[in-house]
């Protein structure tokens, strides 16, 4: 190789040599060593792959579906509050059950009833199948098991103890939303009012609750399933006419959740079928000797060696398995193609150069100009998804986890055992053996006599001589003669330029509308029967929000006055929040101040304070529940507020904010805590630790793409493109009704990996370019990569495509943000890429560059 003529060059050439010149010996050496002896490159992928697939043994052991352990952050701060909820207001469903007063969501079965025609649930007919549908829940099992009141069971909606038996006409009137000093607002709904009185009301929720602590815990989870069970058949059996019946129990979204990976395990088989195919047309040649179909079915093998070593290694390392985790083998089904399409590609080029006879120097010359290309797409890819573990949700730190694994066995097993099969293929091809029987095909006796149809099924052609290596390939001439000048015409040009205006400017805007968390409905199938609940609790319940606790968190002097006026003055501005219902609060305090003053009791005194804190509890026995006495103090103490109106992610996340903000600014120690901010805490960091890992796997892409592409002007728009597609990937899917989270954040760190590959090749290979123009450079690189760059892009979708079938929102988000990433990719390595780069005329390029050119081709 001749030395640089000048000393940029110089430098140029040594920091490419320092990493690439290395990286070529070491794939030559590989390659010696796979032409000499492939069979046991062959045999020894199988046989590791056979012994990891073991690992699956622990498969049941490792699934871990728990949605709270998997969908919120790990350190959420909610976590932390119902643990300090539990310690000091432990609860006693045994005997004084409070729904509210709850540190969890509990264990219940649910029901709602809306009245059919648009009429009123508290009318006659409507109340009646009320009452006998609650007659039929209402079992003498359930009353074993029910969360008990000093009352007795817990009453599944406070407006069942105002009717007087089977035959009566309704529950009276009614005021809304508290009736006798009874909270109406989560037990009616769809409510029409006349001052303050109850006109009509569409729907009407019926919550038993059960025992989940001590002995009765186990028998309350199978009543439950057996609800679940049964309850379709009880309900259709009523034979209601008058309210349409959905239900939901406390099993229902972890039950649904788990059927997920179940749904989409058939689509295994479709997808495998589509990429073989596409693999076989692509590689399918007109002779049957040189045809390269043995070839493709060995890449997706490959492939599928790889998913099966990889997910077997962690699962014998212990890493959990989550639904998240499915969505992998298709991925990486569709990478794995995509290399191969790199080997087979520099494999025939190689072998039309020159006529080599040995196949180690083929092999070689393969492996250097392909492998420096397979191993930057693995590297960024492989980086992308172990920075992606860096993260608050472990359903993301598993899937990238076992994907990253994935990638690296891809690699090895295309380096290894793919490899090994080129060479075996190559040795067929030699022998003039048939791709499909082995068998010699020029070499009979009578081949002189042999038909047309004969020589064209064995050998590839009418012509009695073996067919010769083919030429180039149709597409990589249809990109040189046709797509390349049509893209680099000035007027096409000026319009490509509008067209990524019109990109961006879609992208920014869908940018600001994006949509953040994910909805717990989205966890179940389309056809759960948890959908149309959720559909009737929205619509008629979302009035009122979660009864939020406002937990006093340390010993404080409550007879001190000015103590209690801070308090006083907390509790207020948390109620002037703009989802609080100032009117529906509940404070111990408050009521014993006004008892104190009824009764003259001087409360400003230690020990009266504490001392007839019992009157209170006579008054209002549940306040009791609220106060967490010693002897000589309150460790702590709770109030609640009601929140109205809170009907979307946006108000969730705006919700927790304004609360916990309102709570920290008080000089009282406080903490707000409902089981629902487990869920709202994803708000906190989702958006953080989405910036984070885009931005630091954007960095680590920008160190590997300098190391191994050492071209500042090739970085820039390594930059450009990853910056690009992410801005347009985060865009669109909100347009595509795809929110940000856990889900689709794994998908905005895969679309890093993914810009490098479309991206990095084509600027590379236009500034390695010897031609004499800028539209010739683009030409010329559009030439070499537009075919692998569509054939990887063709491939990676049809990886993923069926799931755009499955019935489950976390396997259509993954099709739908991996289209978006591919498209994108491919439309700025095949469109704006080479459009813009003519934009800044001709590069020099370095003499030691040009034999480099084809180490990126057919990413």
């Amino acid at each position: 190789m001749a030395g640089p003529r000048d000393p940029a060059e110089r430098c140029s050439c040594r920091n490419t040599d320092c990493v690439e010149r290395p990286l070529r010996r070491l794939f030559e050496g590989l390659a010696s060593g796979v032409a000499a002896c492939p069979w046991p490159f062959v045999l020894v992928p199988l046989l590791l792959s056979g012994g990891l697939g073991a690992g699956f043994l622990f498969l049941p052991q490792l699934q871990a579906n728990d949605i709270e352990g998997q969908f919120t952050p790990t350190w959420g701060p909610a976590k932390a509050e119902r643990d300090f909820v539990r310690r000091h207001f432990p609860p006693d469903d045994s005997e004084r059950f409070s729904a509210p007063r709850l540190p969890t969501e509990g264990a219940y079965a649910a029901l709602i009833a809306v009245a059919t025609g648009g009429t009123s649930v508290l009318e006659p007919a409507p109340w009646a199948e009320v009452l006998r549908l609650n007659a039929t829940v209402h079992d003498a099992e359930y009353e074993r098991l029910c969360a008990r009141t000093p009352e007795g069971c817990a009453s599944p909606n406070p407006l069942l103890s105002r009717q007087g038996g089977a035959g009566s006409s309704g529950p009276g009137r009614l005021r809304f939303p508290v009736n006798d000093s009874v909270f109406l607002g989560t037990a009616l709904g769809g409510v029409e009012t006349d001052g303050g009185w109850v006109r009509t009301a569409r729907a009407l929720k019926l919550v038993y609750y059960l025992r989940e602590d001590g002995p009765e815990a186990q028998d309350s989870r199978q009543w439950l399933e057996s609800f679940l069970r049964d309850i379709s058949s009880r309900v259709a059996e009523l034979r209601l006419g008058s309210i349409q019946v959905t239900y939901f129990t406390s099993l229902s979204r972890q039950r649904e959740f788990e059927g997920n990976t179940k749904s989409v395990i058939p689509l295994f088989s479709v997808t495998y079928f589509l990429t073989i195919t596409f693999a076989v047309i692509s590689c399918l040649r007109l002779s049957c000797i040189r045809n390269n179909i043995w070839l493709a079915i060995c890449g997706v093998l490959s492939s599928g060696l790889a998913v099966l070593s990889s997910f077997g290694l962690m699962l014998f390392c212990g890493v959990p398995f989550v639904v998240t985790v499915a969505n992998a083998p298709f991925l990486i089904l569709g990478v794995g193609v995509d290399d191969m399409f790199i080997m087979v590609a520099s494999w025939e080029q190689s072998s039309r150069k020159k006529d080599k006879s040995s196949v180690k120097s083929l092999l070689a010359e393969t492996y250097a100009e392909a492998a420096l290309s397979v191993t930057i797409t693995t590297l960024t890819d492989v980086l992308a998804f172990f920075i992606g573990t860096w993260t608050a949700f472990p359903s993301v730190r598993s899937f990238c986890l076992y994907t990253g694994t994935a990638f690296v066995f891809c690699y090895v097993y295309t380096m290894t055992f793919f490899g090994a099969v080129l060479v075996l293929n190559h040795k067929r091809e030699q022998g003039n053996r048939h791709w499909l029987t082995c068998m010699r095909v020029d070499g009979g006796k009578d081949q002189d006599e042999s038909s047309c149809l004969y020589n064209a099924c064995c050998i590839g052609s009418c012509s009695r001589q073996p067919s010769e290596p083919e030429g180039e390939h149709p597409m990589s001439i249809f990109f040189k003669k046709y797509y390349g000048p049509f893209v680099t015409n000035k007027w096409i040009k000026l319009l490509m330029v509008l067209l990524y205006g019109a990109y961006l400017g879609g992208s920014i805007y869908g940018c600001t509308q994006i949509r953040e968390g994910i909805d717990l409905r989205n966890l179940a199938n389309d056809d759960s029967y948890v959908i149309p609940y959720y559909d009737d609790d929205e619509k008629y319940f979302s009035t009122y929000g979660p009864r939020v606790m406002v937990v006093i968190t340390e010993s404080v002097d409550y007879w001190n006055e000015s103590v209690r006026l801070d308090i006083e003055s907390c509790v207020q501005n948390l109620e002037n929040i703009s989802y609080v219902d100032r009117n529906l609060s509940e404070s111990w305090l408050r009521v014993y101040t006004e008892l104190a003053k009824v009764h003259s009791i001087n409360i400003n005194n230690k020990t009266v304070f504490l001392n007839m804190l019992t009157i209170l509890f006579k008054t209002v026995p549940t306040f009791e529940w609220d106060i967490n006495k010693t002897q000589d103090e309150i460790e702590a103490s709770r109030f609640f507020i009601q929140t109205v109106n809170v009907t979307s992610a946006v108000d969730e996340k705006n919700l927790l904010n304004q609360l916990r903000e309102a709570a920290k600014q008080c000089s009282i120690p406080l903490q707000v805590y409902h089981p629902a901010f487990i869920y709202y805490d994803q708000y906190l960091v989702i958006v953080q630790n989405t910036v984070q890992n885009v931005v630091v796997a954007a960095g680590a892409m920008l160190v590997v793409s300098l190391l191994l592409i050492p071209n500042p002007l090739c970085c820039l728009w390594v930059t450009f493109a990853i910056a690009s597609v992410i801005v347009g990937v985060a865009g669109f899917m909100t347009f595509w009704s795809v929110n940000l989270d856990s889900i689709s954040m794994i998908n905005l760190v895969i679309c890093i990996g993914f810009s490098v590959d479309f991206s990095a090749h084509i600027s590379y290979a236009f500034v390695t370019s010897g031609e004499s123009s800028a539209n010739k450079k683009a030409i010329e690189a559009l030439s070499l990569l537009g075919y692998p760059v569509l054939q990887g892009a063709v491939s990676t979708i049809l990886g993923v495509v069926v799931l755009a079938a499955a019935n489950t929102y976390i396997f259509r988000t993954f099709f739908k943000i991996m289209f978006l990433v591919i498209f994108f990719g491919a439309l700025h390595g095949l469109v704006f890429i080479p459009v813009f780069l003519t934009f800044f005329g001709n590069f020099g390029r370095s003499p030691n560059t040009r034999s480099k050119k084809l180490d990126l081709e057919k990413l």
